[in-house]
């Protein structure tokens, strides 16, 4: 009967260290998507500025503005790292355009808020990468947990799944930088 106890025993407490493993990890993974929430939505706030600045000298480039908004409107709303990460994706290809624009006006490339804002896109953007990255170590880290042994054996019963990473695709490694010029 006392043996049936300990074993009983080390069994519940070797339950409970798994447990409390994988929610550390789990919570980690959730501080992360959190950093990236935060630093996603800081660039989101910066878009309309820099529309309305660039509209001020590129007034015939309506459909650039509009694809703009509207990609950001999608990674607003975007659910869950895939759906999130591709959503990026077409905000960054956007953002590129807009930038593509700015190119064929001199005097705003040369306006003290456009330069600024930029400036604050590249720093956000650097955020976001760094963000990222630690979701996705963090992501790696819990998976690993869940799907390693003994832990494979409870974390399904516990209510744990694997996280997706927050990928982009390739041509998008580099999406907003800053070249030597100062110039996107």
């Amino acid at each position: 009967m006392v043996i049936g106890l300990v074993i009983l025993g080390v069994i519940l407490l070797f339950l409970i260290v798994i447990y409390n493993g994988l929610v550390r990890a789990k919570t980690r993974v959730d501080e992360a998507w959190s950093d990236i929430s935060i630093q996603l939505k800081r660039r989101y706030d910066l878009i309309p500025n820099l529309i309305e600045t660039v509209k001020g000298y590129a007034k015939h480039e309506k459909t650039v503005f509009e694809e703009v908004t509207k990609a950001r409107s999608n990674a607003i709303s975007a659910q869950g790292p895939k759906q999130q990460a591709q959503a990026e994706n077409v905000f960054s290809e956007a953002l590129k355009s807009l930038f593509a624009v700015s190119e064929n006006y001199p005097q705003l490339k040369a306006n003290e808020n456009f330069k600024a804002l930029q400036d604050e896109l590249v720093d956000t953007e650097d955020k976001i990468q760094a963000a990222r990255r630690f979701y996705n170590g963090s992501a790696r880290d819990l998976n690993i947990k869940i799907k390693t042994f003994p832990n494979i054996l409870f974390a399904g019963l516990l209510g744990f799944k694997p996280y997706e990473f927050f990928e982009t695709d390739e041509s998008e490694k580099d999406a907003v930088s800053k070249p030597v010029s100062a110039k996107f």
